[in-house]
């Protein structure tokens, strides 16, 4: 049901969209090259930059895309000598140029996966010529960004065709515009330069008459609004310049407060969003110089993404993940938190965040003052986020995450439907894993998002909440947690969830071994519900066909085919194990994780307990014995 603000909101949006489509704006721009104030100077940037090695694979990215060998997440398209801007050159779609609202953005026959189409539109790939040429000084890439800009004109007209459909699409498209600007706006042409600007004034104009309010008030409307004020601050002498700069700060300060919680987690409850946002609001920070509330709670943002990324600096995928970044998306979309906690401790002098001097090479160089330092190796504690819900369980070489949190907030249309959850890494290995999401439309949407594809359990072949459209949950299931208790090896937690009538309970925990580091992880599931015979589906996610081999279970596993996206619109085969069994309620599922190779496990049950068995080389045995009114009370 939609408020009569809304309507209103929602009307007067549409009659001035119509209104800039059959007057489109003009502006006459004239004035000097803006800038990002504050931001590093292109000289000083290659001065520190020149010979680092992030120099030699900005140079090789370059070259490929004066080929039109186009980075696209971690692939290339290979793209003749005229880009067509609305095409979908994976699924070989293409839209035309009718009025934006028209666009069936969303119908993979029709218009392929607009996802693919938009990354391309973004043109981070030529702020990525601006560096390269900042770097190298070839002015091969500088006629490359013109060309292909000039291009993006003839095909795009304002607000006609899929490029204008998403006011977030056209926000980074701007963005980017502005870091050309900023890198390399005194060597390009004056009249390229010129046009530019004035397009940046209608982007500016489509945004603020666009912004996501009510489509999609998530991370839509925080980069809109982060874009809108860093539009009004390049072009200063724009008409509405001094009203951007004042709704987008307005905005993107609201947001961080409404979007990112009391714990530093981000409402959408995906950890690649977080990311997103985190990067979104230290841009907007870095430009605006906010308030010291903000900076607070962009360091609590901070500090949850140096929990999640843990010793292995590495960001598990918990959630959607879109696959793009707000600047540089190259290399291992795992690796990207290395960056923004590096930005975040050079902005904010915080030093107790692990960074080496590399994680500065490819943002913090470009966004601030600042010489790359290092900070002393140090694992973060096991910890829970309340409002997350993320129990996290750190040692030295071992990750425990348990996702114990709800769904996310209003649609939760970036939530996945895998409460309770777990993912585990040790040393190098990935054991259990989250399989990704690998796309956003289509039956795979629903796959790969849905409870079988998650490390926790399905009752009666359903998901844990009912998916209404690609971005849109309902019936979502309510999660409390019970217990938590943390240890130098990991910790104890305990949460149940709650849907249609079931109710699962699951205790997790780490067993210590003589070392800092757990050996063992134990895993008891018990469902509850209505009276009669229910299916019963436990599934275990491995990185690998060796880390299978670390299951002990109570009940003996079938191995079936599955899924692992590593980036968007990517996927490959991964080994998954799953218990199944057809009972009356309650039942119970037990497993341990062998976190080593040399440990053995057994477990017994008596109907009142279970009894877990470990012996170990190095540790000799240990009995774990769990009673079942533990986890019933």
């Amino acid at each position: 049901m939609r408020t009569p603000q809304e309507l209103a909101y929602r009307l007067r949006q549409e009659l001035l969209n119509i209104k800039l489509l059959y007057k489109p704006p003009y502006w006459k721009a004239c004035g000097g090259i803006p800038a990002l104030p504050g931001f590093p100077a292109p000289a000083s940037i290659a001065a520190l930059l020149r010979g680092t090695e992030l120099a030699k694979p900005i140079e090789i990215l370059a070259d490929d895309i004066l080929a039109h060998r186009l980075p696209l997440f971690e692939s290339y398209i290979v793209i003749g000598p005229e880009i067509d801007w609305r095409r979908d050159y994976v699924n070989k779609k293409v839209t035309n140029t009718r009025y934006f609202r028209r666009v069936p953005y969303l119908d993979l026959v029709r218009a392929g996966d607009h996802k693919l189409i938009w990354e391309l539109n973004r043109h981070q790939h030529l702020v990525l010529l601006a560096q390269a040429y900042v770097l190298f000084d070839k002015k091969l890439y500088l006629e490359e960004i013109v060309r292909q800009i000039e291009s993006w004109w003839e095909q795009n007209p304002f607000q006609r065709g899929i490029n204008w459909v998403s006011a977030l699409e056209v926000a980074f498209r701007a963005l980017s515009w502005i870091w050309i600007l900023h890198l390399a706006g005194d060597t390009l042409p004056v009249s390229f330069i010129t046009r530019l600007r004035e397009s940046l004034f209608v982007h500016g104009l489509h945004i603020e008459n666009n912004l996501s309010f009510y489509f999609s008030p998530n991370t839509h409307l925080l980069g809109e609004a982060v874009a809108l004020h860093a539009i009004g601050v390049a072009v200063p002498e724009a008409p509405f310049s001094a009203q951007w700069k004042r709704i987008g700060a307005e905005v993107a300060e609201a947001q961080m407060e409404k979007q990112v919680r009391d714990d530093g987690s981000h409402f959408e409850q995906s950890t690649y969003y977080h990311l997103y946002a985190l990067d979104m609001l230290l841009f907007h920070a870095v430009l605006a110089k906010p308030s010291e509330q903000y900076l607070n709670k962009l360091a609590r943002m901070a500090d949850y993404l140096c929990a999640l990324l843990g010793y292995d600096r590495r960001l598990p995928f918990i959630g959607d993940d879109d696959g793009g970044r707000w600047f540089f998306p190259y290399g291992k979309r795992d690796e990207f938190g290395r960056a923004t906690l590096a930005t975040c401790s050079a902005f904010l002098s915080r030093n107790d965040w692990t960074c080496e001097e590399a994680d500065f090479y490819s943002q913090a160089c470009w966004w601030l003052d600042c010489e790359p330092s290092v900070a002393a190796a140090r694992v973060p504690a096991s910890r829970l986020f309340p409002n997350a819900g993320a129990a996290i369980m750190q040692s030295p070489s071992c990750k425990v995450i348990v996702d114990a949190g709800p769904f996310g907030s209003g649609a939760a249309g970036h939530s996945h439907a895998g409460v309770l959850g777990v993912t585990v890494t040790v040393g190098d290995r990935e054991i259990l894993i989250d399989p990704g999401t690998f796309t956003y439309l289509g039956q795979e949407r629903n796959h790969f998002r849905g409870t079988a594809a998650h490390n926790t359990v399905r009752i009666d072949e359903l998901d844990q909440a009912d998916p209404v459209n690609p971005f849109r949950w309902m019936h979502a299931p309510w999660v409390r947690i019970l217990q938590w208790t943390r240890n130098e090896a990991g910790g104890v937690l305990q949460a149940e969830c709650g849907y249609r009538g079931f109710t699962h309970r699951r205790h997790v925990q780490t067993v210590n071994g003589a070392a800092v580091d757990p050996v063992a992880l134990i895993i008891v599931d018990e469902i509850s519900g209505p009276p009669g015979s229910h299916s019963l589906e436990q599934f275990w996610h491995f990185g690998d066909d060796s880390a299978a081999g670390l299951l002990v279970s109570l009940d003996t596993p079938e191995l079936i085919s599955g899924w692992r996206s590593h980036c968007y619109a990517q996927k490959q085969s991964a080994p998954v194990l799953r218990i199944r069994k057809e009972c009356e309620l309650p039942a119970r599922f037990a497993s341990v994780i062998r976190l080593r190779d040399d440990v053995q496990a057994r477990i017994h049950d008596d109907g009142r307990r279970f009894e877990f068995s470990l012996r170990g080389r190095q540790n000799g045995e240990q009995v774990i014995s769990f009673d079942l009114a533990n986890i019933r009370s």
